[in-house]
């Protein structure tokens, strides 16, 4: 990377960890929330979210100032910690994670133009032609450098936070107390049922999440590198206040059953139903503006983060290639093809958007719960008692996702990381390694049996996308 190349500053680093956490997911939150679990579920929710969220960012933060020589942040903690091929399905999982969230924004985003145009609806064939335009434009202007994509991301980042804020101040006026602890418990109070309730917010609450790491994975093109730990610390407790408020806020407003059935984007008409038309309008040109500015970071981290796992022998060589703007060429290419490919999936899943997310949120576990994990083997080493407190309580934080997903975006994600088998081997030929050891072969044999369930459920029906 040449020296004279601009780096990005603490703010500029805040926008890109907000601006990848605020997409779309934000603006329907309410109805993903309530769909599943009533207020009280909610509520608990949030609270294992933010602890656990939190745990991890800190656990980013720290592992960030302890090894800044680990610039590929996600991948090169699990390399470091646990080994080649651990290190590379870390940095495989956040990439599928990361394009496939730019699918699910896809959707999202064509059905609010949809509110404008009926001629869009977030998953007919106006919607692939438009999203291709769009996917293809926001490859050409990464190509024209990070710096200058990310200064766009920065002032799309601060256009689109106007439309949320002020839906969070206009919801505490409307704000109905009765309405809200009305069915609080979704019938009578029952553990089982409010844990079983709470576990289906799980991935919902992840996907509005992801993109914390978005700083760390952009390390090596910060301006100073501690500025990354303060990036994410601030951008994580901002979005999670955000968060909070719109879920909660909306449950003030109207019934569960009345937020479930909202079109997307929820927050849209919950505006609407307060303030009249204008509310679905305003809320619907943010929504345009938000996902734009998130489909723009996330096509950053997507493209980023293969180009630093090449240089680190993690990848093929191939997604290593810079053109003359020092951006990351191959890999964003490569990235942006798969995107045209499952923009296909518009015209065959019943709820494209959830589908997208939910595989997303199941992709990028197995990232999070490693870096978590190496926080703990580290602080271990080290004798950190804070820091190794924190990421158990991260790493437990990550396995309960692991059940909480459940098992059809489980096994559904265990395919994709079987193909990665083919890459990893090929990586591992190129840099002149043997590709497996003994016990890492059993973690891809298991990958394998899982892909091979999720085919035969997908084939007799068992699971439906």
């Amino acid at each position: 990377m040449a020296e004279n190349e601009k780096k990005l500053g603490l703010f500029a680093l805040i926008a890109l960890v907000v601006g990848s956490m605020i997409g779309g997911g934000a603006f329907n939150i309410a109805t993903d929330m309530a769909t599943g679990a009533s207020t009280g579920a909610i509520i608990i929710g949030w609270l294992i979210t933010g602890i656990g969220m939190i745990c991890l960012g800190f656990c980013f933060q720290n592992l960030t100032n302890k090894r800044p020589d680990l610039e590929g942040g996600v991948f090169s903690y699990a390399k470091a910690g646990f080994g080649d091929y651990w290190g590379f399905n870390s940095a495989w999982g956040y990439w599928l994670s990361a394009w496939l969230g730019n699918v699910a924004y896809a959707t999202l985003l064509f059905s609010s133009i949809g509110y404008f145009l009926p001629v869009f609806d977030g998953q007919n064939l106006a919607s692939i032609i438009g999203s291709s335009v769009l996917l293809w434009a926001v490859v050409f202007l990464i190509l024209g450098g990070v710096q200058s994509a990310a200064l766009v991301n920065t002032v799309v980042t601060i256009a689109k936070l106007v439309p949320i804020f002020l839906f969070i101040i206009i919801g505490i006026f409307a704000f109905n107390i009765d309405q809200f602890n009305m069915d609080f418990w979704g019938g009578d109070f029952n553990l089982a049922d409010v844990m079983g309730q709470t576990k289906s917010t799980m991935l919902v609450t992840l996907w509005v999440f992801i993109g914390i790491e978005g700083a760390v994975v952009l390390s090596s093109r910060a301006e100073h590198k501690k500025d990354v730990g303060k990036a994410t610390i601030i951008g994580l407790v901002s979005t999670l206040l955000i968060y909070i408020m719109i879920s909660l806020l909306s449950t003030g407003i109207m019934s569960r059953s009345e937020l479930a059935d909202l079109k997307s984007p929820s927050m849209a008409y919950v505006l609407e139903s307060v303030v009249g038309p204008w509310g679905a309008t305003f809320v619907n040109l943010g929504l345009i503006i938000s996902v734009l500015g998130a489909w723009l970071g996330w096509t950053l981290l997507a493209s980023e983060l293969p180009y630093l796992a090449a240089l680190d022998g993690v990848l093929p060589k191939y997604f290593a290639k810079e053109n003359k703007n020092k951006a990351p060429v191959n890999s964003l290419i490569v990235t942006n093809v798969l995107i045209q490919i499952f923009l296909l999936t518009f015209l065959f899943s019943d709820k494209p958007y959830n589908f997208a997310f939910s595989l997303a949120s199941s992709a990028i576990l197995v990232p999070y719960l490693f870096s978590a994990l190496y926080q703990v083997k580290y602080s271990m080493e080290k004798k950190e008692t804070k820091q190794m407190g924190i990421g158990i309580v991260a790493s437990v934080y990550g396995a309960w996702l692991l059940y909480a997903a459940g098992i059809d975006y489980l096994v559904l994600t265990a395919v994709l990381y079987a193909l990665g088998i083919f890459v990893y081997r090929y990586a591992q030929k190129e840099n002149g390694k043997k590709a497996f050891k003994p016990f890492e072969l059993v973690w891809a044999g298991l990958f394998v049996v899982f892909g091979v369930i999720a085919i035969f459920m997908l084939a007799t029906g068992k699971i439906s996308i």
